[in-house]
């Protein structure tokens, strides 16, 4: 039986997640599978990872195929490179404290990049709300002034009218009195 290593689709429209799950190569996609062994959500951002990293690492040493798909989720996570070193230890190139030793370092500097990209992403983030902050607050000042100036023409006019207004009277006292 040809087994392989494939994505299930879950989920609603536009936002499905992934079961890697181990199955026949001739069952449908979303049908019958051996052994489920972990998850893909590309929907968080960086994508959620979730691998049953020995069984994993177990059906790939057996001959199960992955998908294009499956292959990168599983490079990223070291099981193709854990394959390897494996197939180094067994050809006698090194020694299995050797082959784990190189793993946990390549681990390491991974841990260390994919770190250095969430902060890299939360600078941006805050760099991007601090500069709509300050977009805003220029925003509101001219709004401010816009409406003080109008306010000021408005006073302005009111004063006018009541100068008239007073003006106006007096000048009609003044009128009957000259009569």
């Amino acid at each position: 039986m040809a087994t392989k290593i494939r994505l299930q689709r879950h989920g609603r429209k536009r936002y499905a997640f992934y079961p890697i799950v181990i199955a026949d190569s001739r069952a449908p996609r979303d049908g019958r599978f051996i052994e489920r062994i972990g998850s893909y959500n590309p929907n968080t951002n960086p994508a959620t990872v979730t691998l049953n990293f020995e069984r994993a690492l177990y059906w790939v040493e057996v001959g199960a195929q992955p998908t294009d798909t499956v292959r990168s989720i599983l490079s990223k996570e070291g099981v193709m490179l854990m394959k390897h070193l494996r197939g180094g230890v067994k050809k006698g190139a090194f020694t299995e404290e050797e082959a784990q030793r190189r793993f946990d370092a390549w681990k390491a500097s991974k841990e260390k990049s994919v770190e250095a990209g969430k902060a890299k992403l939360a600078a941006k983030k805050s760099e991007d709300a601090k500069a709509r902050l300050e977009a805003e607050v220029e925003k509101n000042k001219a709004k401010a002034e816009l409406v003080a100036k109008k306010k000021a023409e408005k006073l302005a006019a009111e004063e006018a009218a009541a100068k008239e207004a007073l003006e106006a009277e007096a000048a009609e006292a003044e009128a009957p009195a000259a009569e």
